[in-house]
């Protein structure tokens, strides 16, 4: 598999500082109101950024890649002007996330839990259900904070959505989507820097649930880059340890 775990490489100042443009390689569009005010941006002392999904108003949900051993994480708080960093009391990897998996490019439990030290007055975003079945031709629709322009800090910091569709054989530990219009032939629609751990949203019958957080991406025809291929892990298989772990820090959820 040609996979490329999605680099974080912008500066917490930058994003601080940035005037927000588009978020979603190639430009995506506004997701709802409901949805923007769930996703955040994460940061890191060590100039990492991702994004994240409110499941509780003091949880947050990610992937354990953009949580790095003796990094001071904080959420960006778009919403107050100028923007302020906001502290987190805690964070937890799933316990069989494993760096070198991910880096060789084998599936891995990349997902992560923040515990803010204060709750957002926003309303948390629903997860999925266990027996969630993926299949190739299903639509997912990824929102998240990163850079609508690769390798440009500043195109970032707002959300932003890409209806993407699963492709190949997705199994129950790794999920590859692709912008539908150029089929990964060209540069699209994808993940880029600052993406990492976004929401994947399938549509419901009860409304848009998280169905995976952004892993990895590629440039088109599976180059390094942005604008191929998205990879996401489905939470089906690390559900109950969100839950879990969530609860155990007095979430509701």
């Amino acid at each position: 598999m040609i996979h490329r775990c999605i680099h974080l490489a912008v500066a917490a100042t930058v994003l601080i500082s940035a005037q927000p443009a588009s978020a979603m390689v190639g430009g995506g569009s506004a997701p709802s109101p409901t949805v923007a005010r769930a996703v955040v941006t994460i940061v890191g002392s060590h100039g990492n950024s991702c994004t994240g999904t409110l499941i509780a108003r003091d949880v947050v949900l990610t992937a354990a890649h953009c949580i790095a051993p003796g990094t001071t994480t904080k959420i960006v708080d778009y919403k107050s002007q100028p923007p302020r960093l906001l502290d987190i009391r805690r964070t937890a990897a799933h316990p069989q996330f494993d760096m070198q998996s991910l880096l060789a490019h084998r599936a891995t439990a990349d997902v992560a839990l923040l515990q803010l030290a204060s709750p957002l007055a926003a309303q948390p975003a629903a997860l999925g259900g266990a027996l969630m079945p993926i299949t190739a031709g299903m639509r997912l629709t990824v929102v998240g904070m990163g850079v609508a322009i690769a390798g440009d800090g500043r195109s970032g910091g707002v959300a932003r959505a890409a209806s993407l569709t699963v492709t190949g054989r997705p199994g129950t530990l790794q999920i590859r989507l692709v912008d539908p219009s150029t089929n990964n032939t060209r540069a699209g629609l994808g993940a880029c820097t600052g993406d990492s751990g976004a929401p994947a949203f399938l549509d419901s019958s009860g409304g848009a649930v998280i169905a995976g957080v952004v892993s990895w991406s590629t440039g088109a025809n599976n180059a390094s880059g942005c604008g191929g291929l998205t990879g996401v892990t489905p939470l089906a298989l690390y559900r109950d340890w969100i839950l879990k772990t969530a609860r155990s820090w007095g979430a509701g959820i």
